[in-house]
């Protein structure tokens, strides 16, 4: 069985919290322990940046994918990267490449990446693992908001079943090696 992969929807962006940068540089280095690979938008910036640096400084595998458009502006020299010529190929290429999403503080850039892949999921195009890693409560208007569509007709509980909101990088550590298939040299 080969390597899990994990995709990281995160800001280009430091944000306005250090506990941001903090979870970011956490999730890179227990990635990188846990022996998964890193799938990410290639960037060298904000929690993105970090989040890869702290990967390949712990000795992991990362997989970045930047559309050609910003190789001038944010391309990781340092990693293995795909170039894609749109952003929507990119974000196909990111799928592709995942067998679970994980979602860090964010933009316009990260929602739109969850949006895609939770609409994926309800339409029955993957069952691929998605967490919410709620830093701060930082995720909490979104999920609130999430919650209001479903209640309010607009999608079914297949929706906020789509995905698991965690507070820390310990759970959602936790929740990746729950919903991950366990690799042939892990056997007991």
């Amino acid at each position: 069985m080969r390597t899990p992969s994990i995709c990281v929807f995160c800001g280009a962006r430091e944000g306005a919290r250090a506990a941001y940068g903090a979870a970011a540089d956490d999730l890179g280095a227990a990635l990188a322990r846990e022996g998964w690979r890193l799938v990410y938008g290639a960037g060298d910036v904000g929690l993105m940046g970090r989040c890869a640096r702290a990967a390949i400084k712990a000795g992991g595998a990362t997989l970045g994918v930047i559309p050609q458009h910003l190789v001038g502006l944010e391309a990781d020299e340092g990693a293995d990267h795909i170039v894609t010529e749109t952003m929507h190929e990119r974000k196909k290429v990111m799928f592709m490449n995942a067998d679970a999403f994980l979602l860090l503080p964010g933009g316009a850039g990260s929602l739109d990446e969850l949006f895609e892949v939770l609409t994926w999921r309800q339409l029955g195009l993957h069952h691929k693992p998605v967490i919410v890693l709620d830093i701060d409560g930082y995720w909490r208007p979104l999920t609130a908001l999430l919650g209001h569509v479903v209640s309010e007709g607009f999608a079914g509980t297949d929706l906020s079943g789509g995905y698991m909101t965690v507070p820390d990088v310990p759970a959602a550590l936790a929740a990746l090696r729950a919903a991950l298939p366990r690799r042939s040299d892990d056997a007991v």
